[in-house]
């Protein structure tokens, strides 16, 4: 199987979060940096895949120079190639992510061949947009489920299940085909010695592609109001335990 996995550098979960002066971008003075979470989980669906059909995994990434970290990490835990698209820094729409997206693809197919399965994230940690997949999907003609939380393939085509109101949906996608991957799907493995080696010796293939900007536009980022939670001490020792059976029967616990 030939498969290519998606990524983006994105924050990491629990950091605090320091929005530039115009609000219109992330501030990453002291911030680390990881890959999206949904996206993890769908490289470690293709790795899974490839341990069990063989094949190969090629990891690419629309972002900054220093993106080269997150794809060097999805080689370190079973990648095979890795595709640096570079920006200026800013995170680009999401019109213009799918269209590089799709001239990259195109691009990496005119060699290889057609992958037969591109994965994503069900949607990125940051801007959670739900898009970037789908408008690649339609743009290459190529059936999509999103939200996927259950992946095999057998005999050229990916069943795919998601969850649904009533249960779970099952869908049968003939190869080649594209699947938004959401976490929990898996539990992504961490890397091997082996693995951190062979990653620093992994040549970063760069691919200098772009397309125009789409019509979405950045107006303001808006921060939540930070949840201040509150601990109650009871009370200490024998003294505590009425308090602790007022607190019950107010739950419900004890009637």
């Amino acid at each position: 199987m030939r498969l290519l996995v998606c990524v983006k550098r994105v924050p990491a979960p629990g950091a605090r979060i320091n929005l530039t002066a115009d609000e219109r971008a992330i501030d990453p003075t002291h911030l680390a940096f990881t890959t999206s979470p949904h996206e993890e989980c769908a490289l470690e669906a293709a790795v899974q895949l490839v341990e069990h059909h063989g094949g190969e995994v090629t990891v690419l990434t629309v972002g900054p120079d220093e993106a080269a970290e997150q794809l060097r990490y999805a080689v370190s835990v079973g990648a095979h190639a890795a595709v640096l698209m570079p920006t200026d820094g800013e995170d680009p729409d999401p019109q213009r992510t799918a269209a590089v997206i799709v001239a990259a693809v195109r691009r990496l197919e005119e060699g290889g061949g057609p992958f037969d399965l591109l994965l994503f994230g069900n949607e990125s940690a940051d801007a959670g947009g739900f898009q970037v997949g789908i408008r690649v999907a339609v743009a290459l003609d190529r059936p999509i489920v999103n939200g996927a939380k259950g992946l095999v393939v057998v005999d050229d085509v990916a069943h795919v299940e998601r969850e649904a109101d009533a249960g779970r949906e099952t869908y049968a996608l003939a190869l080649p085909a594209v699947v938004g991957v959401r976490e929990g799907i898996n539990l992504p493995r961490y890397p091997t010695m082996k693995g951190r080696l062979a990653s620093k010796k992994v040549a970063v293939e760069r691919l200098e592609l772009d397309a125009p900007a789409g019509g979405q536009r950045m107006i303001r980022l808006r921060r939540p109001p930070e949840r201040v939670s509150q601990t109650v001490v009871l009370g200490r020792g024998p003294d505590a335990a009425p308090a602790v059976v007022d607190l019950l029967t107010q739950l419900g616990v004890l009637t």
